[in-house]
């Protein structure tokens, strides 16, 4: 039997960046939160041994190097299953775009194998391995708004957000994340205040205490709008005092929340720049980089706002594509429905 499911895609409302752990990695604090673009993913299993994985795109691995491989080599040893595995991917997120395309792949891989074995690991063990896989699996567990730490694999369902429609920009460029770390790390100076541009830091390495300083403001504004989101109050940072009429999501990113791969993208990958200033040119009323990028989104009041901004941008050249985000129901309500 071959189980066909969604892979959807995520954006990052907001990415900080702290200080580089033992481990090797960065601490991370950052809201996720999926998105309706998204990819294919057929599974089959049967008689016979190993994995196989097919896909028209010449640009996605096929041995164990890609995570969905690996995320089936774990899950069927820790089910004690046996057997041939069959994986084919639909691609339509972009490779290497910051929005969790192989990541959610894996994980929509997790889940039509269970279906097609008929068997289920519990959700703490689902959790353990998509950690141990990479460090946006365990988000596509939980879907919806998620608010993501530690390398951004330990994640925390946050209360749903209504829809809200989007624009999401895919650049020709593809953005190494390893890179991207790489470069936060030669430029940005110890110590350097948030607010100071990035042309200013000469130091070469971020110490712990400037880097928890940027943890503690975008964990302050976190906090100040979970705590008047929801609270029926009018949101202090809403222009104009329009307060609940306007979209919670636009009081989140309101917040002072920013992605700090920008400081370090942008200046590599200018037409990135220039996709984020076309976004809010276009009438979007907030534009980001999506994780390390190169994909860009801009939140939009509505969708028919939305779709003449998507059609607009793609006459300016730009691969534009109108979209809405995803609540926590409505993900799973439409993740195995393909």
């Amino acid at each position: 039997m071959t189980v066909t499911v969604r892979s959807f895609a995520k954006i990052n409302l907001g990415l900080r960046i702290g200080a580089l752990r033992d481990n090797g990695f960065h601490e991370l604090l950052t809201v996720y939160q999926t998105i309706a673009l998204h990819d294919v993913i057929r599974v089959s299993a049967g008689r016979g041994q190993g994995i196989e994985i097919r896909c028209a795109d010449p640009r996605v691995p096929r041995d164990e190097s890609n995570t969905c491989f690996r995320i089936v080599e774990r899950a069927m040893r820790s089910l004690g299953a046996k057997g041939r595995v069959e994986i084919e991917i639909e691609k339509r997120l972009p490779i290497q775009g910051g929005l969790g395309g192989a990541s959610s792949n894996a994980v929509a891989t997790l889940l039509a194998l269970e279906r097609a074995l008929k068997k289920a690991l519990s959700p703490a063990e689902k959790l353990r391995i998509a950690g141990e896989v990479g460090s946006d699996l365990p988000l596509f567990l939980i879907g919806g708004t998620v608010l993501g730490v530690g390398r951004g694999e330990q994640v925390y369902p946050l209360p749903d957000l209504p829809p809200m429609a989007c624009v999401v920009l895919t650049p020709e460029v593809g953005v190494s994340t390893p890179r991207a770390f790489a470069s936060w790390d030669r430029l940005c100076g110890a110590g350097a205040p948030a607010s100071e541009p990035v042309s200013t830091r000469t130091q070469p390495k971020l110490t712990a205490p400037g880097a928890s300083d940027r943890i503690n403001m975008f964990g302050r504004g976190l906090t100040a709008w979970l705590s008047e989101a929801f609270s029926g109050q009018s949101y202090s940072g809403a222009p104009g005092g329009r307060g609940r009429a306007e979209n919670p999501l636009l009081w989140l990113v309101r917040a002072g929340i920013e992605n700090d791969f920008e400081s370090v993208v942008f200046p590599e990958y200018p037409e990135l720049r220039e996709g984020k200033r076309a976004l809010l040119r276009a009438g979007a009323k907030y534009a980001s980089l999506s994780g390390s990028g190169s994909a860009l989104y801009g939140l939009f009041a509505s969708k028919d706002a939305a779709a003449k901004a998507s059609a607009r941008l793609r006459k300016q050249g730009w691969a534009a594509q109108a979209t809405v985000t995803l609540t926590r129901r409505r993900y799973w309500r439409r993740i195995t429905t393909a």
